[in-house]
């Protein structure tokens, strides 16, 4: 067991190397931009990465908010279960979150969704009303990249298709993007 531990925590450390500066430096300008204009953070995605969603939800808007005196206006639309199973009963599963959206996302707001495999058809669908409807769009993806990368106005990529490790790559840019805000309040102003 001792090698394949080992194995597994190289592993992991490649994929935390794999997190873009780009795209960080990218996603941070528009959270700074969404704060300072009052705009709306949306965050979804399914199993694991909807648990970095409300867990991202929760730091950047209690956190990041209380650090910089200064409220995110963020949401993870998975949180809302008898929401979502209405849409997905009434409509389909692809709709849950794109049904949230219609509702109310407006131009400037940003949409960010998880995906280890960026395929999700429910947060490709969600996307895609988001771009097409004015909101600035950030995809969190897997090595496969799938649909999202081809939607998404920012893209991170982490270098990894092994769901665990991209998880966890996942959440340490969620971590990154709030405490961006908290040991750096300046970008409030």
């Amino acid at each position: 067991m001792n090698q394949w531990i080992s194995d597994y925590i190289s592993a992991q450390k490649a994929a935390l190397d794999s997190i873009p500066l780009d795209g960080m430096n990218r996603a941070i300008a528009l959270l700074r931009e969404a704060l300072n204009a009052d705009r709306q953070v949306f965050v979804f995605g399914n199993g694991g990465s909807a648990a970095n969603c409300s867990h991202f939800a929760t730091d950047l808007g209690k956190g990041a908010s209380d650090k910089l005196g200064k409220r995110f206006r963020v949401i993870s639309l998975n949180d809302n279960t008898a929401w979502m199973t209405a849409l997905g009963n009434d409509y389909s599963y692809e709709d849950v979150f794109a049904g949230q959206l219609q509702n109310y996302g407006r131009p400037g707001d940003i949409a960010l969704s998880l995906s280890v495999s960026g395929n999700s058809p429910n947060c490709v669908k969600a996307l895609t009303w988001a771009r097409d409807h004015g909101l600035h769009t950030i995809a969190l993806v897997g090595k496969a990249r799938g649909r999202m990368a081809d939607i998404a106005e920012v893209v991170m990529t982490i270098n990894d298709t092994h769901y665990g490790r991209v998880e966890d790559a996942q959440m340490g840019i969620c971590h990154l993007l709030c405490y961006a805000f908290m040991e750096n309040p300046q970008l409030a102003k």
